[in-house]
């Protein structure tokens, strides 16, 4: 019974293999006495062609076509014990029965392992292991464990949970039980019956062999699920990894739009160089410029900075997983942000140049304004009734005295428009220079030097037409008295002089420097040595009308009214005199509170100096120690970054000094100090050189980051990476953290690369540089050193790798169906695949067929995705 049994299920076994090949046998021991169908059979579970069989009926052809297939049997490494051609051709059914098994054994049973064990020992490992979470169900054996049929039904259910409802079976129902494993796994899962229920019911003992056969069959059935499982999780891997790249490809190109549109709407406003009219409005535009320096523009200097440092991290993570560096969209590369964050500071750098002219010249503006309305009112209250008087007929109803005193005094008149001439032309040209300059009320002044010129010409026909008319009449007059016109002739230009003294005492100055105040000291020391001779002169003025008085009182002269050459009286001149004693105190006292103003500026340009003196070196330390740093080897990676932090730490502690020099700047700016001679550095440099700080210690920070990511996700260990740095400084000789072409070929020949200076090695040196060069820059970065030494001596994930992966969930097809993507992968990774993958168009294409082979190149950058 047992061989019966046993026969049944090995016909079955050879059935479901020969029916690939279009054929089926009905009795194993007659139909495998010609060969021809074990040579078959064994072609089709090997995969393998075995020689030409013989054709022909004889007993020896048979007998040949037997030994073919024992050979080839043998050759599997198979020892065959007592088993001949010449049994198998004669039909005998048990060494036919041991062949048969021993086929099965090397086929179907022995790659089976689990943990190393042995073939059968793995299949009831492989067993015990799937149906250990089903209750009733205790694999034990490959023959009364089976009896009740559960633990077929637990191992479809386990694979194929649709397939059966597990939880309806009973334990006390073997014959329902096997019955349902036999028709499912035949209808289902393509596995032919070979068992028969009712005969393993009714067996103490089922064959083992048999058992053994059919368990295999559900091993190979279901070993592609457990590929499958692999594959996806590649896949689910390789897809997280270029998802996740995705995402900050997309963050960096919002910061970086952010950013550039943020430099976009400022530069326009830093270019704007329409100027304002008034000092107070220009001084807002300061303060507001101000602002921006202190508010505004740190933000976007620490987004700049993060940028790069995103940047740098997602190159370096497309770096570690073989993908393609990123591209950013045109006009956001960094370049692209350092060259539109180079013009925005140079429209600062020009618009704070701008404010600080445009707020001298209005200052200048306002010095030649007030001084053109203090000489202006000055000329007019000289003019003051000067037409009434040349246009008066008083001379024609005058006595001889009295036109000679008329002549006389008109004469002195033409003196005195002789020196006020200087003071019309100072006016026109301060009136001409404020146009020039473009003041802001520029038509008033305009007007007002145009009144006082048209006057002035005015005057000067009137003066000319009167003289005409005094020396018609000259002949008729006589007399003159000659001390009236000497003290006209004399009194005018020290009237003269005495306004021009009180003009220049009372004018406003604007000095910047000590010397400059100390320089308009010393005039005024100057002018007031002069004052013993004015007075002299004074006198001698005051003694001519005196001289007059008493010549009128002697002789009893008839003088009607005043002297009749001038307007001026010794009451005028003691007063203006008066005046000028009483203003030159008053200008001392000026003199001396500028001289204090420029005392305090000195001290301020000095206070500002002693603290610039120390933080501008003590950022070039900085920088040069940040430098040593990462170029040195000392300690682990993690020990330099410990280190560089601390150093971060350190200099961010620092801002309050630079914070207290900003503040001393700007009291330097409020006094409107415009040098300072006791410092080299001025504010713009110390702000540079603070933000090139902070820059250069979070990109080195970043660096070394990038270097542990590199390292774990390499596997490349701490003496590796010594060894690449001790390498790469020793060659970089001038220190500046990158090596040359011939540098960096030198450092890969010293690590043992074999680069010969043939044509061969010439075209493999030129192969590496084009890796670590992309850009064609010339220099090679310990960064891209790095990343190059890792993939030199670390394994990643390929586009091979991930297709084999798609071409196992596909099932061996050139193509993939979308329905096998959502049943192996998660719905967001398949969705994922399915919008990216492009139709199939191979001859074998069917409805819905995806190319998965294009887009595995695509994530790796061999292809556009």
């Amino acid at each position: 019974m047992r061989s019966a049994r046993r026969d049944d299920t090995f016909t079955a076994w050879c059935n479901s293999h020969l029916r690939k090949a279009g054929t089926q046998i009905e009795n194993i021991e007659e139909d495998f006495r010609d060969g021809l169908k074990l040579m078959l059979l064994l072609e089709v579970i090997s995969g393998e062609r075995l020689a030409k069989p013989e054709r022909g009926k004889m007993r020896v052809h048979k007998i040949s076509n037997v030994n073919k297939a024992l050979n080839f049997i043998a050759s599997k490494g198979v020892k065959l014990v007592s088993i001949g051609a010449e049994e198998i051709v004669d039909g005998n059914a048990k060494m036919t029965l041991g062949m048969i098994w021993t086929i099965i054994l090397r086929f179907a049973i022995q790659d089976i392992s689990v943990e190393e064990t042995s073939a059968k020992e793995g299949l009831l490992l492989w067993c015990q292991r799937k149906t250990a979470p089903y209750k009733n169900v205790n694999i034990q054996n490959f023959h009364i464990s089976w009896k009740d049929g559960l633990g077929f039904c637990a191992l479809i259910h386990r694979h194929r949970p649709e397939l059966i409802d597990y939880g309806k079976l009973r334990k006390d129902d073997p014959m329902t039980n096997l019955n349902t494993a036999f028709d499912v796994a035949e209808k289902y899962l393509d596995i032919p019956k070979m068992l028969d229920a009712e005969d393993i019911v009714g067996t103490a003992r089922p064959d083992e062999k048999a058992i053994m056969t059919y368990v295999s069959s559900f091993y190979h059935a279901f070993s592609g699920a457990q590929k499958a499982e692999t594959a996806a999780n590649r896949i689910c891997k390789v897809l997280a990894v270029n998802q996740e790249n995705e995402q900050l490809m997309e963050d960096y190109e919002k910061l970086a739009s952010d950013l550039l549109e943020w430099i976009r709407r400022t530069i326009p406003w830093l270019e704007n160089r329409v100027p304002e009219s008034t000092m107070q409005a220009m001084q807002q535009k300061l303060e507001d410029f101000r602002d921006y320096r202190r508010q505004h523009k740190p933000p976007k200097v620490q987004e700049k900075c993060q940028l790069e440092i995103n940047f740098n991290t997602l190159q370096t993570k497309l770096r570690l997983s073989n993908r393609p560096a990123f591209m950013p969209s045109e006009g956001k590369m960094v370049s692209d942000i350092s060259n539109a964050w180079g013009a925005l500071e140079g429209a600062e750098k020009g618009y704070e140049e701008w404010l600080l002219n445009e707020i001298r010249r209005l200052e200048r503006l306002d010095h030649l304004a007030e001084k053109f309305r203090q000489k202006a009112a000055i000329h007019e209250a000289w003019t003051e009734g000067k037409e009434a008087m040349l246009t008066q007929k008083d001379y024609e109803t005058a006595s001889l005295s009295e036109i000679k005193a008329l002549l006389k005094k008109h004469e002195a008149f033409e003196s005195d428009l002789a020196a006020h001439q200087d003071r019309v032309e100072q006016i026109a040209a301060i009136a001409q220079e404020l146009n020039e300059l473009e003041y802001y009320d520029s038509p008033s002044v305009n007007a007002r030097c145009q009144k006082i010129c048209d006057q002035w010409d005015a005057l000067g026909a009137l003066t000319q037409k009167r003289s005409e008319a005094l020396q018609r009449t000259e002949k008729l007059l006589e007399t003159i008295d000659q001390l009236y016109l000497e003290f006209a002739k004399r009194a005018a230009p020290f009237n003269n002089w005495m306004e021009g003294a009180m003009e220049d005492l009372q004018d406003t100055f604007i000095v910047h420097t000590i010397e400059e105040i100390q320089g308009l000291s010393t005039a005024h020391e100057q002018f007031k040595a002069t004052l013993p001779e004015a007075d002299k002169e004074r006198q001698a003025i005051l003694g001519i009308h005196n001289e007059i008085a008493k010549i009128v009182q002697t002789y009893h002269v008839n003088m009607a009214g005043t002297n009749p050459y001038t307007t001026i009286n010794p009451t005028e001149i003691n007063a203006k005199w008066d005046k000028v004693r009483q203003l030159v105190p008053q200008r001392d006292q000026a003199l001396i509170e500028e001289h204090a103003r420029q005392q305090n500026n000195e001290r301020l340009r000095r206070q500002f100096a002693n603290q610039a003196n120390v933080i501008g070196p003590w950022i070039q330390t900085k920088m040069e120690e940040i430098g040593r740093i990462s170029i040195e080897m000392h300690g682990t990676l993690e020990d330099q970054l410990t280190h560089l932090r601390q150093y971060e730490k350190s200099i961010v502690n620092y801002k309050p000094k630079i914070d207290q020099l900003e503040g001393d700047h700007q009291q330097i700016q409020e006094a409107l100090i415009f040098d300072n001679k006791h410092t080299n550095y001025t504010m713009e440099h110390i702000r540079v050189g603070w933000e090139q700080l902070l820059t250069t210690i979070a990109r080195t920070i970043n660096e070394i980051e990038n270097q542990i990511l590199t390292r774990d996700a390499k596997g490349i260990s701490q003496e590796q990476l010594n060894e690449f740095r001790a390498s790469f400084n020793h060659f970089d000789r001038d220190h500046s953290g990158t090596l040359g072409a011939e540098e960096f070929k030198a450092c890969l020949i010293s690590l043992g690369f074999d680069i010969g200076n043939d044509a061969q090695g010439e075209a493999e040196f030129a192969r590496i540089m084009s890796i670590v060069d992309p850009n064609r820059l010339g220099v090679v970065t310990f960064q891209a050193f790095i990343d190059f030494m890792s993939r030199e001596t670390a394994d990643t994930d390929t586009a091979d790798q991930v297709m084999a992966s798609f071409k196992v969930l596909a099932g061996d097809k050139n193509y993939i169906l979308a329905e096998e993507l959502r049943r192996e992968l998660p719905p967001d990774q398949a969705e994922y695949c399915i919008s990216r993958m492009a139709p199939y168009t191979g001859p074998d294409a069917v409805p819905g067929a995806l190319d998965y082979m294009s887009f595995s190149t695509a994530l790796y950058g061999e292809s556009d995705l």
